[in-house]
């Protein structure tokens, strides 16, 4: 991915980030809703971003432009980049809200933002991704990328701001801050999961929407949280490389087929993995069909029951086993 020049940028790439927009996926943290036509309230213009939280970024961009900056900490070129995207956001002052996203902890979003390098910058808006360069480019040609952002937004009607608090505010006292909205209110089991997923702890999460289950099994709300962050738990740590030279090298192996199938669809490509795990389904053994069905049911999940794909999957799914 190069820089993109001005009559090149659109708002069709091929970043798909449709699975992680239709999630319910956790809040970032301290990101209370803004009255129509205010600033968007932020806990910070730079946020970590996350397969977790990428949901309320996607919303996020709906009002602001989002940069997206993919690195690790052991690339040295992100260590020449990050500073001069952080300052450059700082720079302009809420019209821009920059999301880092290391790529050795988020799988999802390293595949579904396609960084075959890093660094990779991309924008997100109004919950499009923009495909814009890797490598670290010198300040004046980052500053040239974000004027033609910001125009691209202008042209989307993206044109809002975000609103960091300043340093030192929220001193007891202060009478002009604004009370800050309460978060929705979730049951209890359902709070600590969020709060499991955001520190990575996915096994935790895992048990918690089980527990929550167990009590009400037609808690469908459990029933989708459990299914997300089982994903989420079936990626961590894995590389794209790693999954599919995987699977290339044992073709005969389930499960290295199903991680596939995995990493397609956290990736966007959604009728990939379904036709995938379609295709595997009439040369397994009985015990291997039950565990496509059961996967295949779980990815319903993920990509809610209401997903336009869903039904004709089902259908095949149906046809195989009958």
């Amino acid at each position: 991915m190069t820089t993109v020049p001005p009559s090149g940028m659109n708002m069709r790439g091929a970043v798909d980030l449709s699975s992680l927009v239709n999630r319910p996926a956790a809040p970032v943290p301290g990101a209370p809703a803004a009255p129509a036509g205010a600033p968007v309230p932020v806990p910070s213009l730079i946020l970590d971003g996350t397969d977790a939280n990428f949901g309320e970024v996607l919303e996020l961009s709906m009002t602001v432009p989002v940069i997206v900056d993919l690195w690790a900490e052991w690339c040295e070129p992100c260590k020449q980049l990050s500073p001069v995207l952080e300052r450059l956001v700082a720079e302009y002052a809420g019209r821009f809200v920059l999301a880092k996203v290391d790529v050795d902890t988020n799988p999802q979003l390293t595949q579904a933002f396609q960084a075959q390098s890093i660094p990779t910058v991309a924008a997100v808006i109004g919950g499009q991704p923009v495909a814009l360069f890797n490598g670290a480019l010198p300040e004046a040609q980052v500053r040239e990328v974000f004027e033609r952002v910001l125009e691209l937004a202008s042209e989307h009607g993206v044109t809002g701001t975000a609103a960091a608090p300043a340093v030192g505010a929220g001193a007891a006292g202060d009478a002009s801050e604004a009370p800050v909205p309460a978060e929705p209110e979730l049951p209890p089991l359902h709070r600590e999961a969020y709060d499991a997923i955001e520190r990575g702890d996915y096994e935790a999460a895992i048990a918690l929407y089980k527990t929550a289950l167990a009590r009400d099994p037609r808690d469908t709300m459990a029933v989708a949280g459990l299914a997300q962050v089982s994903l989420l738990a079936r990626l961590h740590g894995k590389t794209m490389a790693e999954i599919r030279a995987a699977a290339a090298a044992a073709p005969g192996d389930l499960d290295a087929q199903l991680l596939v199938a995995d990493l397609d669809l956290s990736g966007g490509h959604i009728e990939d993995a379904f036709d995938r795990l379609l295709e595997l389904f009439p040369a397994q053994e009985p015990v291997g069909r039950n565990k496509i069905r059961e996967r295949i049911l779980e990815l319903f999940e993920v990509v809610g029951q209401d997903d336009p794909r869903v039904p004709p999957t089902r259908s095949r799914l149906t046809a195989l086993l009958y």
